[in-house]
């Protein structure tokens, strides 16, 4: 028997509930993981507050995020093996396998070989941030070497690995966080500007890191009314492109600035890229070597017990973090 967290109501944090259920056998291309840490991500907060992009049919599972290593296997399981350490990625659309759970039954097609030397604190926190940074601002959004780019909520998993990415490729990353206290670990990061939108100007400042040019790429998570300041940070044919929505509030459109400057709002999901073998190799080998030689790092801010999946989830919605929130079995 496993324990897995479970909802039969949308709400606060309080509706987790850890329950003992059969983990089921695995089908054809399926395996049976014994989980070793779970990475948690503000996507799971939504679905279970009820305003994420899919509603989930109740009681719900969470969790798209692990690391665990395979204890048996369903036909046409092709090289896989008993014994081989994997990390998990949510191929297959918006439907969530739930591994908040000490065993689960995965889609061997969502899984990636779990790199050696990789910690399982490590293993179970990268996947799902630097893939999303990686397609949002690369694939998708072209960002260039030498090119500004703004991004909100940069303490966040997703938003360290952009600014780490962005460094890399040779362009600049502007971190946007609320308080200026997480601006050193921003800086350590990467970030070649740092600015407080809760004790500055963000316009202004912008204005005065580009010599008034403005940015032609934000990649943000939060949206919500804020979505009208960010639009003003942008340049001519500028793209404000939205991956989150952890205002929770519909994002303002400035229409007439819009249709004066040519700007565009575009939203961003992962999966054709994870769907996509060849795309999400590319993605893999490129953040893989950079995790292997040290030049990207997520920091883990905190590990709770599974049992303590209430307490990790106000943490996560406390935004007083820096990095990924993980899980133990």
């Amino acid at each position: 028997m496993a324990r897995v967290v479970r909802f039969h109501e949308t709400g606060g944090p309080e509706v987790l509930r850890v329950e003992t259920l059969d983990a089921g056998e695995p089908g054809p291309g399926e395996a049976l993981v014994r989980i070793e840490a779970i990475g948690l991500n503000r996507a799971e907060a939504a679905r279970r507050g009820g305003h994420y992009i899919v509603k989930p049919p109740l009681p719900a599972r969470l969790g798209a995020e692990a690391t665990g290593v395979i204890v048996k296997l369903g036909p046409d399981s092709g090289d896989w093996a008993v014994g081989d350490a994997i990390c998990t990625t949510p191929n297959g659309g918006l439907v969530q396998p739930g591994v908040y759970a000490s065993e689960v039954v995965l889609p061997l097609a969502g899984m990636l070989r779990r790199p050696e030397g990789l910690a399982p604190e490590q293993a179970a926190s990268v996947w799902v941030a630097f893939f999303t940074a990686w397609g949002g601002m690369v694939e998708t959004g072209g960002l260039a070497k030498g090119e500004f780019v703004i991004i909100p909520a940069a303490s966040s998993g997703v938003g360290l690995a952009a600014v780490q990415i962005a460094s890399d490729l040779g362009a600049i990353p502007i971190a946007a966080t609320r308080r200026s206290d997480k601006a050193q670990a921003l800086r350590d990061a990467g970030a070649a500007h740092v600015v407080a939108t809760e004790e500055q100007d963000l316009k202004a400042e912008v204005a005065r890191i580009t010599d008034g040019k403005g940015v032609r790429l934000i990649f943000d998570p939060v949206a919500g009314p804020f979505a009208e300041t960010l639009f003003e940070c942008l340049t001519d044919d500028g793209v404000l492109m939205i991956y989150g929505g952890m205002a929770n509030l519909p994002a303002t459109f400035p229409r007439q600035l819009a249709i004066r400057r040519n700007l565009t709002m575009r939203g961003y999901n992962f999966f054709t890229m994870l769907n996509d073998p060849a795309r999400r190799a590319a993605a893999y080998d490129y953040i893989w070597a950079r995790l292997k030689d040290g030049r990207f790092r997520m920091p883990v801010a905190k590990v709770f017990a599974l049992e303590d999946v209430v307490e990790a989830h106000r943490y996560l919605e406390s935004n007083q973090h820096v990095g990924k929130v993980v899980m133990r079995p």
